[in-house]
C-alpha cells in the first residue's frame, strides 16, 4: 500500500484539506488534472483519490460524470468539507493595507461583500492555493489571497479576516475513489450507491425506470442527466441512492431499473458521510 491520497490541485487546495479531513494519516499528493489524479490511483502511485462532485453554491464540478463511469476505479467512500474562505496576506499586514485579493473566480464571487465593504479589488488567480503561493513568493504587502487556513500554514501567510465568504453553508462533496470496489456494509451512518445507467428507446422510459424506487421507498438523493459520444440522442444518467444493493428495497428497485435500461453501471456502494444531513 502506498499511504498516499492523490487530489487535483496544489498543497493547501480545499481538496487538499478533504484528504487531510478524513484521512491525516496518509500522505497527500497533488496532481495537476483530475486525470492525473486517477492515473495515480489506477498506477499504484497512490492508494485513494479524493475528487470533488458538487458544490452546493455552484452545483456540479465539470467534466467529472463523465471522468467517472471511464476511469476504471470504484466508489468507496465520500466526504463532506465545509468551504471555509479566508483572507491571506504576507505576516504583520493589517486588513486596511490590503488593496487587492487574488484567488480563483468562484472564490471571489462568493466573498464579493466583504471585498466590496473594505474597497478590496478583486483580481483572478488559476486557483486558490496557487493564489496564495502567489502572493507568498510576490512579497506584495498589499495583495492578499482569499484561500484555506491551510494554504496559509503552507505558505507561511497570515490570516487576517476569517470565514469571509457571503454564505455561511458553502459545502463541496467529494468522493473518495480506489482500484478496487467494496460492497462490504459499513460505517455508522447508513449506506449509499452511485450508479449510471441509460434507458431504453421506449416511451416513458425514464418514467418507468424511476418507478421502482418509489414503489419500494428507495430515497434517490441524486439523478443527473449528460451527453455521450456528443450525441443530443445518446443521454447517460448520473444516480445516488440511499442504501446497499443487498437490501430487499434497493435490490427489487434495481431489477425494475434494468429491465427498462440499455446497461446499469454501479460505480461504488459506500457508507455514508455523517456530515451529509448536516450542511444546512
Amino acid at each position: 500500500m502506498t499511504d498516499r491520497i492523490a487530489f487535483q490541485g496544489e498543497l493547501g487546495a480545499y481538496s487538499h484539506q478533504a484528504c487531510r479531513e478524513t484521512y491525516p494519516k496518509m500522505e497527500a499528493l497533488p496532481c495537476r488534472t483530475f486525470e492525473d489524479a486517477i492515473s495515480a490511483v489506477r498506477e499504484g502511485q497512490a492508494e485513494l483519490a479524493m475528487l470533488p462532485v458538487e458544490n452546493s453554491t455552484f452545483g456540479r464540478v465539470a467534466d467529472i460524470h463523465h471522468l467517472l463511469p471511464e476511469s476504471g476505479l470504484h466508489i468507496v467512500g465520500e466526504a463532506f468539507v465545509r468551504v471555509h474562505i479566508n483572507l491571506l496576506a504576507l505576516p504583520g499586514i493589517r486588513l486596511d493595507e490590503i488593496e487587492s485579493a487574488m484567488s480563483h473566480t468562484m472564490l471571489l464571487g462568493q466573498c464579493r461583500a466583504f471585498l466590496e465593504r473594505h474597497g478590496i479589488h478583486r483580481v483572478t488567480g488559476a486557483d486558490t492555493a496557487g493564489s496564495a503561493r502567489h502572493v507568498a513568493e510576490a512579497g506584495q504587502p498589499e495583495m492578499a489571497a482569499l484561500a484555506s487556513e491551510l494554504a496559509g500554514e503552507i505558505y507561511g501567510l497570515d490570516v487576517i479576516a476569517r470565514h469571509i465568504e457571503d454564505q455561511g453553508n458553502n459545502t463541496t462533496r467529494f468522493l473518495v475513489m480506489a482500484r478496487e470496489p467494496d460492497f462490504a456494509a459499513r460505517g455508522e451512518n447508513g449506506m449509499m450507491t452511485t450508479f449510471v445507467f441509460q434507458v431504453r428507446n421506449i416511451p416513458a422510459a425514464l418514467y418507468k425506470a424511476m418507478g421502482g424506487f418509489a414503489t419500494n421507498g428507495v430515497n434517490m438523493t441524486k439523478l443527473e442527466s449528460y451527453m455521450v459520444g456528443g450525441s443530443f440522442t445518446a443521454t447517460q444518467f448520473y444516480a445516488d441512492i440511499e442504501g446497499h444493493p443487498d437490501d430487499p428495497a434497493v435490490a427489487r428497485a434495481l431489477d425494475e431499473l434494468d429491465y427498462f435500461t440499455s446497461n446499469v453501471t454501479i460505480l461504488g456502494v459506500y457508507p455514508a458521510d455523517p456530515r451529509r444531513h448536516d450542511t444546512d
